[in-house]
């Protein structure tokens, strides 16, 4: 049976519409820890949408550690009540604000500094642009009061609707875009160890010889057409990449 999902125009967007009635029935043990939720494809039988829709609903549960994706299994249900306990590190696989927060701790935005550039030829490479394009150059320092911050150098593709207020960027960047309807459903990292360079050594007040951990990330929006390229950079002996593994 095809369940009706809101469509007026003041609605929230399908997908959050969604991610709630699934957060609903973990919450009210309709499916319990280990079950297996339906496929997306039969999730967008049930709701009528696109497999976008379901993806970005699903993604998000995943980070909030309602779900979890086992390829090519499919997605179990997780013990929600239990997340946050006994960790200790943070994974790379989500967002820094995500990181934090899923472990009860706050983190801020210690500085932001916003404008807009041309973009250069690798900055056209990696955001699928022109040479010369405009481009959103963020820079933020963020981390948790009396910790070790973290430095994040971001390029956006350019939106008219975008702010160039550095004080609008001290929250979250992709609460930030997702007012803006703005959200991404490909996204690639990688990380590697590096020597800082002067800026990073500026941003972070260390020195040239600090072991640092670069995480790279590329995302673009379902379309194609908005992108971003960030840099991320964490000072090695403080921060730890840490990784479970399902082993079959």
């Amino acid at each position: 049976m095809v369940k009706k999902l809101n469509t007026d125009k003041d609605a929230a967007p399908l997908y959050l519409q969604i991610k709630s009635e699934l957060k609903r029935k973990i919450e009210e043990g309709d499916w319990n820890p280990g079950d297996k939720i339906p496929s997306e494809l039969e999730l967008c039988e049930i709701y009528n949408v696109s497999r976008i829709t379901v993806r970005e609903a699903i993604n998000e549960l995943v980070w909030e550690e309602y779900l979890i994706k086992q390829r090519p299994k499919g997605t179990f249900v997780l013990d929600y009540q239990q997340k946050g306990s006994d960790k200790d590190y943070f994974t790379y696989v989500k967002s820094f604000t995500y990181e934090l927060n899923e472990s009860g701790k706050k983190v801020s935005t210690i500085r932001a500094e916003v404008k807009k550039v041309k973009a250069d030829q690798f900055l056209a490479k990696q955001l699928n642009i022109k040479l010369g394009d405009e481009v959103v150059e963020l820079k933020r320092l963020r981390g948790l009061l009396n910790k070790t911050p973290v430095f994040f150098k971001t390029y956006l593709t350019y939106k008219p609707n975008l702010s160039l207020e550095s004080n609008e960027y001290y929250g979250s960047l992709y609460e930030k875009l997702k007012e803006n309807g703005i959200i991404f459903s490909n996204v690639k990292e990688y990380l590697e160890a590096v020597r800082p360079d002067k800026e990073v050594q500026k941003w972070l007040d260390t020195s040239e010889d600090t072991p640092i951990l670069k995480r790279v990330r590329n995302a673009k929006n379902h379309k194609g057409d908005f992108v971003e390229y960030t840099e991320c950079y964490y000072i090695g002996d403080t921060y730890r990449y840490y990784i479970d593994l399902i082993l079959k």
